[in-house]
């Protein structure tokens, strides 16, 4: 894959939090947030990684210590982080992971990353629980910017939807645990994390 299209990395962090009740980046995993975490393992993949975060966070102290990309775009979803890291590097591949995944490992990161095909516009997991592309554990090369912008223009910003409607290459976890989220208590209550203090 010496052809392929440079790597770089983007944790999506610009959420609101509300079902959980309290930031999802500040959740302590191991000692350290979340957030903190899930960029030491992306920065072990790419030759640059990001937090992405929206106006209204970039200040928050967490995401502030590593270096942003802000949302440009508003009412997007996660589709505005993946856009606007697009737009700061046009020629680069974006590896995407979402701060809400307790279980994420370099096992699961290093698969995506060793078996992505620069030749499709996406690369991604099979859900363990659904058969359908996890979005938010992926790989989107330059050739998904066009792809994206013209389901955009229809209205769809789902970026499940996006996947399943387009040549999307789809890998099986080899953790099948790994892409779990969290997003309300209960689901914080069966992970490792703890509410930072």
């Amino acid at each position: 894959m010496n052809d392929a299209p440079v790597l770089k990395g983007l944790v999506l962090a610009g959420g609101q939090s509300r079902r959980m009740g309290s930031d999802k980046a500040l959740l302590l995993h191991d000692g350290r947030s979340q957030l903190a975490y899930t960029m030491a393992l992306l920065g072990q993949f790419t030759s640059a990684a990001y937090v992405s975060t929206s106006k209204a966070l970039r200040d928050e102290t967490e995401r502030a210590s590593f270096p942003q990309i802000v949302d440009r775009y508003d009412d997007l979803g996660p589709v505005a982080g993946i856009l606007s890291a697009m737009d700061t590097d046009p020629q680069a591949a974006w590896l995407v992971v979402a701060v809400d995944l307790p279980n994420i490992d370099d096992r699961t990161l290093g698969f995506l990353v060793e078996s992505r095909n620069a030749a499709q516009p996406f690369s991604a997991f099979r859900s363990s629980h659904n058969e359908l592309p996890e979005p938010l554990c992926a790989v989107y090369e330059p050739s998904a910017r066009a792809i994206i912008d013209d389901f955009v223009a229809q209205g769809i910003v789902c970026p499940r939807k996006i996947m399943i409607r387009s040549d999307t290459c789809l890998l099986n976890q080899p953790n099948a645990n790994a892409l779990d989220n969290m997003n309300t208590p209960d689901d914080l209550a069966r992970s490792d994390l703890q509410v930072a203090q």
